[in-house]
């Protein structure tokens, strides 16, 4: 017999009674029914239960038995008694009467946390002994999904003739919209190589290399600051790039394959199969955002003609400035004070005065607007905007105004919580769309200096042509994919000829000199027959996440950091010695 298992904790059912087997695996707990002892021993594949009773020799030795000890044991497989059969799990049928015991890994001290149950834990006992944390069910599962989801996305590829290939880990810095890690060279004394932050100049070199269809599950290094669905070091995405491609070519190739894997892991959630293009300022407009979720109905619009020279002086006097606007946040059903008080106090806790309303409710004879605008604004005008927004009795509209980009944000979030609180929102469905038509350009207000607002590689729509106008009227060849309200893909058709590239980075300040510098390998490659290529990136994380029903993306990161950017449990980042500060030529400044 083996060392160690004749089968796993899975394997074992009503067709094995009789059996003489061995089992290894955890004590996950133990129970004592008046001096017969149950313990339910757990490995990656299921739970059986063992039964040790004063007549059997190793019962001495049993009765020592914890939670979470490693264990081997020897016994015989006894079919359960039909009142006692367990039908939860695949070993339900039967137990094991334990004849020999072997202790192989001991817990000493009090476990940190519990692995049996669900209780809850500080986040940071969690991660500390994650090795712990990770034993748990849940976690297990969440584990599982996120290999067999990235060996379902190979399998895609593979099958959609893509083949792929590694890129480097250590390279040069390079501008991608976050900061670098950077890595000091011993054999370069004052030099620093960078892990990437994508491999984006590297699988652009592939296409300029001659093939055709790359992928790469790839790592990505980026120092940013946490939130909820963002490593703050490191994170995987499914990178891609073709040759010979338009946007809609790049659209074609991975839809199929997300949308395999959404209906292969999403347990029978409603995945959308016609996926909307929608541009980036009627996302902004409609959603607030530029990763709607649409699986809420709402639709925001512009009703500044009915605030325009109105009772209502503060948004009256708001239109009178340059570039702003009222919008109105529809909320079917909405149409109670309760409620509307309820948003508005949201507001005010999003930073905002607050948030008008109007609601219509049933007068007997008629409808009636109530709140607070209806009456500075008047039933005509308050009629105009129940019309437009097609609402009725029982609704509302909520407004916000001034210039977009100051209340755009908190009107997404207002949306989205409307829609949840009200019911709107189709919990049971994966909804998908692609952001297209981002500006290449942004205006800092204060300095007034152009730069680029996304990706610097991406090509400018009508070229050469289109970088001679205004800057801040140059659209991209760019798109993101939104689900459920997160961003999963961003990608581009890149700006693959030397002369347009130049006079794009011009445009943001940068001279032909330094982007040389900065980008001499891409560069250089472009001048040897470069082909027109585009790509894309989709997360693997946040993928994996959507499917697992998360809302924290650590609880699909194997190790992940803490929000401050550490591993508690292998104690990084540490201090280095000063041997190895002499060997880089490097020292330590405090900072004050």
């Amino acid at each position: 017999m083996h060392a160690y298992r004749s089968q796993t904790c899975a394997d074992l059912n009503a067709s094995n009674v009789g059996d003489n087997i061995r089992l290894s695996g955890w004590v996950h707990r133990v129970r004592d029914h008046g001096g017969v002892l149950f313990i339910d021993l757990r490995d990656h594949y299921g739970m059986t239960q063992l039964i040790c009773d004063p007549d059997s020799a190793a019962f001495s030795e049993v009765e020592k038995v914890r939670a979470e000890w490693c264990i081997r044991i020897d016994g015989e497989v006894k079919a359960r008694a039909p009142e006692l059969v367990n039908p939860k799990i695949p070993t339900g049928e039967i137990e094991v009467f334990i004849r020999d015991i072997e202790v192989l890994g001991q817990v000493n001290g009090e476990l940190p946390l519990q692995v049996f149950g669900d209780q809850e834990y500080p986040e940071e006992t969690r991660l500390r002994y994650r090795y712990l944390d990770l034993r748990r069910d849940k976690m297990q599962r969440n584990m599982v999904l996120r290999s067999d989801v990235v060996a379902s996305i190979r399998k895609r590829m593979w099958d959609r003739e893509f083949r792929e290939f590694q890129t480097p880990i250590i390279t040069a810095s390079s501008p991608e919209g976050a900061r670098d890690f950077l890595v000091p060279s011993r054999l370069h004394p004052g030099k620093f190589y960078a892990l990437p932050q994508a491999p984006q100049q590297f699988k652009q070199l592939l296409m300029v290399s001659g093939f055709d269809k790359y992928f790469q599950i790839a790592p990505c290094f980026r120092d940013e600051d946490p939130r909820a669905d963002r490593s703050p070091t490191d994170f995987y995405q499914l990178d891609i790039e073709m040759s010979f491609v338009e946007q809609q070519d790049v659209f074609d190739a991975i839809q199929p394959v997300l949308t395999g894997v959404f209906e292969e892991f999403g347990g029978g959630r409603e995945v959308d199969q016609e996926w909307a293009q929608i541009s980036y300022k009627d996302a902004a407009l409609w959603y607030g955002s530029d990763k709607p979720d649409l699986r809420n109905p709402i639709k925001m619009e512009i009703v500044s003609e009915h605030f325009a020279g109105s009772g209502f002086a503060i948004f009256a006097k708001l239109l009178e400035q340059e570039g702003t606007e009222i919008r109105a946040i529809p909320a079917p059903t909405g149409g109670s004070r309760k409620f509307c008080d309820r948003m508005n106090a949201f507001a005010q806790k999003e930073g905002l005065p607050g948030m008008g309303y109007i609601f219509w409710r049933d007068q007997g004879e008629g409808m009636e607007a109530a709140g607070p605008l209806a009456k500075n604004i008047g039933p005509e005008r308050t009629e105009a905007i129940r019309q437009q927004l097609g609402l009725g009795v029982g609704d509302a509209a909520f407004f916000l105004g001034g210039k977009p980009k100051a209340f755009e944000a908190v009107a997404g979030k207002a949306r989205n919580v409307i829609g949840e609180e009200l019911g709107l929102t189709d919990m049971d469905r994966f909804a998908f769309a692609w952001i297209v038509d981002f500006p290449i350009y942004e205006k800092d207000e204060e300095s007034g200096k152009i730069d680029f607002e996304h990706n610097p590689f991406s090509m400018p729509q009508g070229g050469m042509d289109a970088l001679n106008g205004d800057p801040l009227e140059v659209l991209g060849y760019q798109y993101d994919l939104a689900c459920n309200g997160y961003e999963l893909v961003s990608g581009a058709i890149r700006n693959h000829k030397p002369e347009i590239m130049f006079k794009a980075f011009e445009i943001a300040g940068y001279g032909e000199e330094e982007v040389r510098k900065r980008f001499g390998g891409m560069v250089n490659a472009f001048q040897y027959g470069a082909p027109p290529h585009g790509g894309c990136a989709a997360g693997i994380d946040r993928i994996v996440m959507l499917l697992a029903e998360e809302q924290n993306i650590r609880e699909v990161i194997l190790f992940p950091m803490n929000q401050r950017a550490e591993d508690l449990m292998m104690n990084a980042p540490n201090d280095p010695t000063s041997d190895q500060l002499m060997q880089l030529g490097l020292r330590v400044i405090p900072q004050e």
